[in-house]
């Protein structure tokens, strides 16, 4: 359907649902008096055209409107209209009908007078319909017999013997080259290149930071370098610096780019993050009013702290490489000890096979003097079978005597069953003709209810059904009032919360630019550090292990050769 008819469709539809109640009286008297022998699934049908010439007329016009009836079955259409627009009908019961729901004066001046002003029209059409019935003529289509046609069906063509195609023998693929497990020449290139450019915008980024507002930023202390973490600005001595500059400084500018995200935050995490800036202030506060007070300043403990971390974190990276070391040592051990089970097990399968010849040798005499025993005892089975053809037909003789026994036993059992289940079906009978009278005696029903009288039990909370009915009035509308206040005090509420909450906003966008700030001159400072610093030397034991794998690895490759 295009836009417009399926507007048209849609008000159709929209019009029926809403008057449905007018359009109802109309159907049902229709069906009861012209319509008796008209389907009821016809029903919806004559809604569509009742509502249409009551409701739509007017904008359709009697032309468009005579389509829509001349394109339906032309006796149901013609029998219906008749009835519809019978102006007797129109001015008695329709209209009282239609006044029970409406007002009657809007009933009169809307619906029912525009119907009788279209009415002459209307019978017009009525009688062209008429006509249409009256002219129709009857023709009896003649059936045809079906006459079966052999198929056309061409010949298959005899297939040909296709010959064998010769096997292809596989070409001996050439080794792979030994330039694949190498990296190419130009990622090295790329990535020294990149590199560069990266130490370039570090540096870029650190001089715009570090110029920003100095009077604003935080000094760094002495000896000390920091890295970000998330919202933390973390201290670290300047002898790692090395060690983990690169992994520090990617992930430093991971940080820094995330936080420059725009994240929208919900409420519970601003409130979060505003309690955490607030107890970090309130801690700056109370430090400082303790130095005030003449406190000891922990920056010597503090540094002695830094140090024993250090050297822990130096203890622990010896740690991790012996680790490795020993688990490559451990390898090569495990290579020597699994060629050395190769030659044992090569010594076990020739032993297992003389052995296995043996025993052949050994299951084969014995198979045939099983064979021997076998045909002996073949003997014997056949002369008692010649024994057991007698004693099998009195046993056979013995068995038909107990069936027939059985069999007269069951019979005696089944016609007392059967008598019993008789007995039974006459009893259940009986008690159901009993139920059936019992049930047919008329009963008494009171007819008439008053809903202003109590229901007369001498209760004092005895209230009839118009009494319970205001009540239950008056609760709903408390109940209402009661929704109403409350409403409005969670509206208040709501809007105090979204007021503090920008607030807290406002407060963590102040404390993150200083926290940006602190960290890019922090991490400026630990840059410079890194570059005075020196590698720490390898550790004896490292060093020892190192050695260990390289003889192992010689004596593997030589045991190798001699395999």
């Amino acid at each position: 359907l295009n836009v417009t008819e399926e507007k048209f469709v849609l008000d159709t539809l929209a019009g029926c649902i809403e008057y449905k109640s007018l359009l109802d009286v109309v159907v049902n008297a229709f069906f009861v008096q012209d319509g008796r022998y008209c389907l009821i699934s016809e029903r919806n049908l004559y809604i569509v055209i009742c509502y249409l010439a009551t409701f739509q007329l007017e904008e359709l016009g009697l032309q468009h409107f005579s389509r829509i009836v001349k394109s339906l079955d032309t006796a149901k259409m013609q029998k219906f209209l008749r009835f519809f627009f019978n102006a007797l009908y129109l001015n008695t019961w329709i209209k009282d009908e239609w006044s029970q729901f409406y007002d009657s004066l809007y009933v009169k001046e809307n619906w029912i007078d525009p119907l009788l002003r279209w009415q002459p029209k209307v019978q017009q059409l009525i009688e062209q319909l008429t006509d249409t019935l009256n002219n129709r003529t009857t023709t009896v289509k003649s059936s045809t017999v079906t006459q079966p046609k052999e198929f056309n069906l061409t010949l298959p063509k005899p297939h040909a013997v296709p010959i064998p195609l010769p096997i292809p023998l596989l070409e001996k693929r050439p080794p792979v080259p030994s330039s694949t497990y190498k990296p190419p020449k130009e990622k090295k290139q790329l990535e020294e290149i990149k590199t560069k450019n990266r130490r370039k915008a570090e540096d870029l980024l650190l001089k715009a930071n570090a110029n920003q507002f100095r009077c604003a930023t935080v000094k760094p202390e002495k000896g000390e370098g920091t890295f970000l973490t998330g919202t933390e600005v973390v201290p670290f001595l300047p002898q790692y610096l090395e060690v983990v500059w690169e992994l520090v400084l990617r992930h430093f500018f991971e940080e820094l780019q995330i936080d420059n995200i725009p994240i929208k935050l919900n409420a519970a995490a601003i409130l979060r993050e505003g309690a955490l800036y607030q107890r970090k202030m309130e801690e700056e506060l109370k430090r400082i009013e303790n130095l005030l007070r003449g406190a000891g300043d922990p920056s010597e403990f503090l540094e002695w702290q830094k140090q024993m971390r250090g050297k822990d974190l130096e203890e622990q990276l010896t740690e991790i490489e012996c680790r490795r070391l020993q688990g490559k040592l451990s390898h090569e051990e495990a290579v020597l000890a699994h060629q050395n089970v190769i030659q044992e097990n090569k010594k076990k399968a020739d032993l297992m096979r003389e052995e296995k010849a043996e025993l052949m040798y050994q299951y084969a005499e014995k198979r045939l003097q099983e064979q021997k025993e076998m045909r002996q005892l073949v003997e014997q089975v056949v002369e008692g079978h010649k024994n057991a053809k007698q004693a099998k037909i009195k046993l056979q003789k013995y068995k038909q005597q107990i069936v027939q026994e059985v069999c007269e036993e069951n019979r005696e059992l089944l016609r007392q069953a059967l008598e019993e289940e008789e007995e039974k079906l006459r009893k259940r009978y009986e008690l159901i003709q009993q139920i059936r009278a019992i049930e047919s005696l008329p009963s008494l029903r009171p007819k008439f209810v008053d809903l202003t009288e109590t229901g007369g039990h001498g209760l004092i909370c005895e209230m009839s059904i118009v009494e319970l009915r205001e009540r239950l009035a008056l609760l709903r509308e408390a109940q209402k009032a009661a929704e109403e206040e409350k409403r409005d005090q969670i509206i208040h509420e709501k809007q105090a919360k979204e007021q503090l909450l920008l607030d807290k906003l406002d407060q963590i966008s102040l404390f993150r630019a200083e926290l940006g700030r602190a960290a890019a001159l922090k991490q400026e400072e630990k840059k410079r550090k890194s570059q005075s610093g020196e590698r720490p030397m390898k550790d004896e034991r490292i060093l020892n292990l190192q050695k260990k794998i390289v003889e192992k690895t010689m004596e593997r490759k030589k045991q190798a050769g001699l395999l």
